[in-house]
């Protein structure tokens, strides 16, 4: 049953029905995810008013928020789970933690209740993220991995256009209307929950678990977890490869998502209102790219050549306020371009080579631990965003344009030819060339010694 279960999960080219709704139920991770982060994001500087908090109390709650601290931790807690027990197991408690913390930051009256709600969602969101993500992976086919990735980033963005709208509905009601918006993702997470109550466990999780058993390995004693994620140079390369495309790019994207309606308004002299107009506008144009570019496209073509055109996109949209004054002129010119440019660009291909580089054992795990060092790493960033923007904005607009330019070579340079490839093959083929390059450097300190 497992040798015939594994081939014809090889042999899949087109995704079924059954197959499109879970990836459906999966997604909502990422609409909750966004959306908590947006949602905070459209409050900050009504926060920060209410509560008078400073710069270092606004960059410490950004830090700690889903955007960055908490959810790395989540995520390096969730993806050991999903690859111990089963993808779906986390899906048991998640958003019921999500819950309770939305629940702290709607009732909110004092600074230290607004923290705990902020890391309980960003500690719920982490643990969903590498199980949801590794399951969307381990049920799409070899021909529409791509484009269920895809699928998962539409509601990664369609999350912050619904909530964005939301706010500017509800602007004129001030914290109210920003609790509002929490208590919309509280009722979307519950249902979500329930929903996600029947949602089958990944056939490749369980080929891999019954072969190693059969291989008389058993589990114990084998490494699993974040050693093994760097037993190979194919998996160090990898997770290498995916923390600097990624991780470099996401100071980028998490100081335009966070602090973005915050900068129109303390430095581009922006309303409320229009700051989340502007934004809003960000986040649907990368919906319709992602619809109709990386979904139809990325299993088709080749991804260096989408990934390139998104990278020059993106560093032409930050250059223009390294060299204009910031108004709303220039806030839509750059919100075009990166728009735009986030539907194909390094977010979704994140999304789909972080499943595709790892053996189906440790595939969790290893995005968790990305995902972890990633938004950490934004963590420790976000602490200096609101003071790097008094300080000067064109200086942190000329960093982060950098950031992109760094982000964008490495990708262009350094990404994997997975496009229209089952899981297993990409495997084989990683664990082939691995043992070519121990063979050939072994060969070589072989010689070099005679």
């Amino acid at each position: 049953m497992t040798a015939k279960a594994s081939d014809q999960l090889e042999r899949e080219e087109v995704a079924t029905r059954e197959q499109w709704k879970w990836t459906a139920v999966a997604s909502m991770a990422n609409y909750i995810d966004a959306g908590s982060i947006v949602a905070g994001g459209s409050g900050l500087s009504l926060w920060a008013a209410h509560f008078h908090m400073s710069n270092g109390l606004i960059g410490m709650l950004g830090a700690f928020s889903s955007n960055a601290i908490s959810a790395g931790v989540g995520a390096l807690i969730g993806g050991r789970i999903c690859d111990v027990y089963g993808r779906k197991k986390i899906y048991a408690w998640d958003l019921l933690v999500y819950a309770f913390g939305i629940l702290w930051i709607i009732f909110a009256v004092k600074m230290w209740m607004l923290f705990v709600g902020y890391v309980l969602v960003g500690l719920a969101v982490g643990a969903d993220v590498p199980a949801s993500w590794t399951l969307i992976a381990e049920l799409a086919p070899k021909r529409s991995r791509g484009k269920m990735s895809g699928f998962a980033q539409v509601l990664w963005n369609l999350g912050p256009v619904i909530t964005l709208l939301l706010a500017l509905a509800l602007s004129n009601l001030g914290l109210l209307g920003i609790r509002l918006l929490f208590l919309h993702l509280l009722v979307l997470a519950m249902v979500t929950w329930a929903m996600r109550r029947g949602v089958v466990e990944s056939e490749r999780w369980r080929v891999a678990v019954q072969r190693e058993r059969e291989s008389n390995k058993g589990m114990q004693g084998k490494r699993h977890g974040i050693q093994e994620v760097f037993a190979s140079r194919a998996n160090v390369g990898a997770f290498v490869f995916c923390i600097l495309m990624y991780g470099i790019w996401n100071l980028v994207a998490g100081t335009n998502g966070f602090f973005l309606p915050f900068i129109l308004r303390t430095v581009g002299s922006e309303t409320q209102a229009t700051s989340v107009e502007l934004q809003c506008f960000n986040f649907l144009l990368t919906v319709l790219a992602t619809i109709f570019v990386f979904m139809p496209l990325n299993d088709r073509v080749n991804r260096r050549g989408l990934f390139a055109i998104s990278s020059v996109f993106q560093v032409t949209a930050f250059l223009l306020f390294v060299f204009f004054h910031l108004n709303t002129t220039i806030a839509l010119a750059n919100i075009v371009l990166y728009g735009i440019a986030f539907g194909f660009g390094q977010q979704p291909f994140f999304q789909l080579w972080s499943g595709e580089l790892f053996p189906t054992r440790i595939r969790s795990t290893a995005q968790g631990l990305m995902f972890a060092v990633v938004r950490i790493g934004l963590g420790l960033w976000s602490f200096f965003v609101p003071i790097l923007t008094a300080v000067g904005f064109h200086k942190l607009a000329l960093i982060l344009t950098c950031m992109l330019a760094v982000s964008g070579l490495i990708g262009v340079t350094f990404a994997p030819h997975t496009e229209g490839k089952s899981l297993e093959e990409i495997e084989a083929e990683r664990l082939a060339a691995s043992h070519e390059t121990y063979l050939r450097t072994n060969t070589s300190i072989h010689t070099s010694s005679k």
